[in-house]
């Protein structure tokens, strides 16, 4: 009896175990691998104002920062729920500080301003030369402008085509963004394959996923279109935790 109790909670135990796996978080992996490191370059002294219908993925995405890192400068815990007029640091808590000076005396020399002290940056290690998720192209257009590293506006490829071709997940994940709450990429989809990887397809026509949706590779996610664009294009986008690398690096040879 004994024995038959302990098996029962064994299978109890391991059944929690895989319940717990089964969140939305989606992994595409050749084999076992550490998590990714945090590469996120704070801004000191920077916030935002969370504006109706924003969200922490699209707050981090639009300032080039890990989701995970906003959420942790500013103690907010998953599913990273925030609200209209609430003030988000851009760096974590302790990170800019100002020097504080007592009055002087009449007549006295005037003290000198204080500066603020700033960390230095921290190194930035280069994205991974391949990556564990098996990309597929969104669109079957042509590629009208590349990735630019460190060009505001060039930071992933336009592919062209016609109003209402379909754009395609370029791989496994949850739907994290559907809106059109980013300045400069009209309706706008964000897919999170793993905890570092994030996929963009802007400027659709039509969004045809929610917020919170599971998705496949290849499977449509909207409408092409030029919201915010001079013509019909996807702007396609691949993010390595929070940061802009070149999508051609990844996609497949066409």
């Amino acid at each position: 009896m004994k024995a038959s109790r302990l098996r029962i909670g064994m299978a109890i135990a391991c059944a929690l175990a895989l319940a717990a796996c089964g969140s939305s978080t989606v992994y595409r992996a050749n084999g076992p691998s550490s998590p990714a490191p945090r590469v996120s370059t704070p801004k000191p002294g920077k916030t935002v104002v969370v504006n109706k219908g924003d969200t922490m993925y699209g707050i981090a995405f639009r300032n080039g920062i890990d989701v995970r890192d906003l959420a942790s400068w500013n103690g907010i815990g998953a599913p990273y729920t925030i609200y209209p007029g609430q003030h988000l640091r851009l760096y974590p808590k302790g990170s800019t500080s100002v020097v504080t000076t007592t009055p002087s005396k009449p007549g006295a020399p005037k003290p000198a301003t204080p500066k603020p002290v700033t960390p230095a940056p921290r190194p930035v290690p280069p994205p991974p030369a391949a990556s564990p998720i098996a990309w597929t192209w969104p669109a079957n257009g042509t590629i009208l402008n590349g990735y630019v590293a460190g060009e505001p506006t060039k930071q992933g490829i336009d592919i062209g085509g016609n109003s209402g071709d379909p754009v395609r997940a370029a791989g496994d994940g949850v739907v994290v963004y559907s809106g059109a709450g980013l300045v400069g990429y009209g309706e706008l989809i964000i897919v999170k394959h793993n905890e570092a990887w994030l996929s963009a397809y802007g400027h659709n026509r039509k969004r045809l996923v929610n917020e919170g949706q599971l998705v496949k590779a290849g499977q449509q996610i909207a409408e092409m279109g030029r919201t915010g664009a001079a013509r019909e294009m996807v702007h396609f986008e691949i993010r390595y935790n929070g940061k802009p690398v070149d999508p051609q690096t990844y996609l497949p040879k066409r």
